[in-house]
């Protein structure tokens, strides 16, 4: 069997290093090569060394559309801005996306669902397999507990995360609220602050924490008078984002055009 030729935008980042780490560990995937913002000083390192595997012979790229052509799925955890322009670079390449951006607005999101038409893309605000099987259980939970119970999402991530609340975050506040039979955006309640006056009933509130070099720990708290019931997720490592990553590539080779989730995935 061929290997899938795996391509990474943002390769030089934090997480496009783990990214390519797990490409070379994962049987049946090969890199592809990949790419960075012009003017960024990895460009035109090989790609092997940068990440610590050794020399590959493949350099860093500085234009996208090269990457786009030679894989047969990028993965893309940028920024909004660079992953909308990289799905329209998928359509017209015809190459399959994994997508882990976070921070996007309405405008990204639809013009990411209107690519999901042309080709395969798996999107998630979360590739950690544990993650999404919270998210699962977060959707039962309050399914089971009635409004008597509070829900408060609390998240903490290192001091350069821009975005909050984090897309894991949201991911499981709309498990929470399809488990209620809510519409997630009419119970949201974002950061407090000031004289906010009394919780709503049935609101879905949010607290994001910035500092060190956390790399995700999330935290859905069902509070009701006298008890309390928490579930918790803490990640270490990136590895586990990649790991989750890599997991999906896989599963979206063989997928048609549509946009997919990890519980696509992983069955849920």
């Amino acid at each position: 069997m061929t290997d899938i030729q795996i391509g990474v935008v943002g390769c030089a980042g934090r997480m496009g290093l783990n990214l390519l780490r797990q490409i070379h560990a994962t049987d049946g995937c090969a890199i592809a090569g990949g790419s960075e913002r012009p003017g960024q000083e990895a460009i035109g390192r090989d790609l092997g060394e940068m990440a610590g595997l050794g020399a590959l012979g493949i350099a860093v790229g500085g234009e996208p559309g090269a990457l786009f052509e030679r894989s047969d799925i990028v993965l893309d955890f940028t920024v909004p801005a660079a992953t909308v322009a990289h799905v329209a670079l998928a359509v017209e390449s015809n190459t399959k996306m994994v997508i882990g951006t976070t921070g996007t607005t309405a405008a990204d999101d639809a013009a990411i669902a209107a690519a999901a038409q042309s080709v395969a893309i798996m999107r998630e605000g979360n590739m950690s397999l544990g993650v999404n099987v919270l998210a699962v259980l977060t959707r039962q939970m309050a399914g089971y507990l009635d409004a008597d119970f509070d829900i408060e999402i609390v998240e903490m991530h290192h001091r350069h995360k821009v975005d909050a609340p984090s897309g894991t975050a949201l991911l499981l506040g709309r498990a929470a609220a399809s488990g209620r039979g809510v519409a997630h955006d009419d119970v949201m309640q974002g950061g407090r602050h000031g004289i906010t006056g009394e919780r709503r009933r049935g609101d879905i509130g949010y607290a994001s924490l910035r500092g060190g070099n956390v790399a995700g720990e999330h935290s859905v708290v069902f509070a009701a008078d006298d008890e309390r019931v928490e579930l918790t997720h803490k990640a270490t490592d990136r590895a586990i984002f990649a790991r989750g990553a890599l997991a999906a590539a896989r599963w979206l080779a063989d997928q048609k055009p549509g946009l997919y989730g990890m519980a696509d995935v992983l069955g849920l």
